[in-house]
């Protein structure tokens, strides 16, 4: 899941900004490869409209219902991320909530494309949020490490070079304090040739078949120059969601040629900043009809965390000014955070007094709401920032403080993260964990209970007791998740 690098303009305060032509005005632009905040008449950059791209990509909004029932079904509060609305959109948590309710697997996929030595704090969020989801809900968590992907669209980037940014950046993730028994982190040129992915390759080719040139043109805005590789690339990241890709998580034989339907049927979930859901469109039109067809995988979509430099700018690894990088020394972040942390706050300390500052476009209070846990010292700091009592140099320390101590504690379990530990990691090995319990609802039918032996291998059968055709296999995959989807929506309204 590749970490887009915003264009220079993302990267402008509003100050910087003020100066552009009428011109330039334009609407914002979200997608894998391109993020860009929208610019007015004034050529003043806009904060995202997070509202607006999940009416247009048709996303639900994490609401209040939603979390009550997460609490109920789970028994944890819900994280601050999704308390705040940073994680502000899903599509069919709700789904993955009933999975958990019957006591049933499911599996957990998230990635990074490695385009640097070292990540900064924006690229840690879902990282720290799929940590939680994790411990959460016990369950088992792929993670896709794309320095293939990153090889073909960086066009400077040599294949050793972004394969050392893997490595490196798989050290990071696990210095968030992933369960290794329950975690297989996957460098994909490594992977694709250990032996261990024939399935993985399978799902992939069969997708590939599935897919025409001008759907994943429509969906990323590829063009006739546009290399090979990189249209390829996105069957890899949709069959990365596919239980069945990774059979040795579950104990079975990975190297036999016929895939599990019973793995093929487990769901996945998926964290992922907003701008990725255009991949997992694609995955979601189509894993229906592969031949074992596999459940539309679950996203939750997070915003993004602003550069330091303000509004509509997002952290990128090409701009150091831009972010707070997790191999930052305290001067840095202290330096970073005074220097260009944009300031909600008046011009003068006598109008910040009398007209007070604005927290809500103030990047230090904003790194504030994501790491600070406490609501209430949160709400105050808010308040008496909009009343003039507390000042922007208070603001900024406050926020100093919360990050150097971030990045300390990160960079202390950086250290102990050896090579041994990142090999154990990506092992492919059977996973360890335990799930729900105590489940409270019957679980579903598997895949495999209503089969019959045919030429050695097993095959759905009817209420005749014979074999279904494909298509018509795939529709009742299409009916049962009709049916899902409509039982949730009754249990909703009650």
């Amino acid at each position: 899941m590749t970490e887009p690098e915003p264009p220079s303009v993302a990267a402008l305060s509003l100050a910087d900004t003020a100066t552009h032509p009428a011109s330039k005005a334009h609407e914002q632009e979200i997608n894998p490869w391109d993020v860009q905040a929208a610019v007015d008449e004034q050529g003043n950059v806009l904060a995202f409209d997070y509202e607006a791209i999940s009416q247009k990509w048709n996303t639900k909004l994490i609401d209040d219902a939603l979390l009550e029932r997460f609490e109920r079904v789970t028994g944890h509060k819900p994280h601050r991320w999704l308390r705040r609305r940073l994680f502000f959109s899903h599509r069919d948590l709700e789904l993955i909530l009933d999975t958990y309710e019957r006591g049933e697997d499911f599996l957990l996929y998230t990635g990074r494309g490695p385009s640097s030595d070292s990540m900064h704090i924006g690229h840690t969020i879902p990282f720290e949020f799929t940590k939680w989801l994790q411990d959460v809900f016990d369950m088992p968590l792929v993670i896709m490490m794309t320095d293939d992907e990153k090889f073909l669209f960086k066009e400077k980037l040599k294949q050793p070079e972004v394969y050392q940014f893997a490595r490196d950046n798989a050290k990071d993730i696990i210095s968030i304090g992933f369960d290794v028994k329950k975690t297989f982190i996957y460098i994909d040129s490594e992977f694709f040739t250990s032996g261990y992915n024939r399935h993985f390759n399978l799902n992939s080719t069969e997708f590939e078949k599935l897919i025409t040139n001008n759907q994943v043109r429509g969906a990323f805005g590829f063009h006739g120059s546009t290399n090979i590789g990189s249209n390829a690339f996105a069957a890899k990241q949709c069959v990365a969601a596919f239980a069945s890709s990774y059979p040795f998580i579950w104990g079975q034989d990975c190297k036999t040629y016929n895939r599990s339907a019973n793995l093929a049927a487990i769901p996945c979930i998926i964290p992922c900043a907003i701008d990725q859901d255009p991949y997992f469109r694609l995955v979601r039109e189509n894993c229906l009809r592969m031949d074992q067809p596999s459940p539309k995988p679950a996203l939750i979509h997070s915003k993004f965390l602003t550069a330091l430099q303000g509004a509509g700018g997002k952290m990128s690894a090409s701009n150091p000014n831009s972010a707070i990088f997790m191999s930052d020394t305290e001067k840095q972040v202290k330096n970073k955070i005074n220097k260009h942390a944009f300031s909600g706050g008046q011009e003068t300390l006598e109008l910040h007094k009398e007209l007070g500052g604005n927290p809500d476009i103030d990047v230090a209070y904003q790194y504030l709401t994501y790491f600070e846990d406490d609501d209430e010292k949160l709400t105050k700091f808010a308040d008496e920032y909009r009343k003039g009592i507390m000042m922007t140099g208070d603001m900024k320390k406050e926020c100093i403080a919360m990050m150097t101590g971030y990045v300390k504690r990160f960079q202390e379990a950086r250290a102990n993260v050896t090579d041994e530990v990142l090999e154990e990691f990506t092992r492919p090995r059977r996973l360890e964990w335990k799930g729900n319990q105590n489940p409270t609802k019957p679980k579903l039918e598997k895949a495999d209970d209503k089969k019959l032996e045919v030429g050695g291998h097993k095959v759905a059968v009817g209420e005749d007791g014979k074999p279904l055709t494909k298509n018509q296999q795939k529709k009742l995959a299409k009916l049962a998740e009709i049916e899902r989807k409509k039982k949730e929506k009754e249990a909703s309204k009650q």
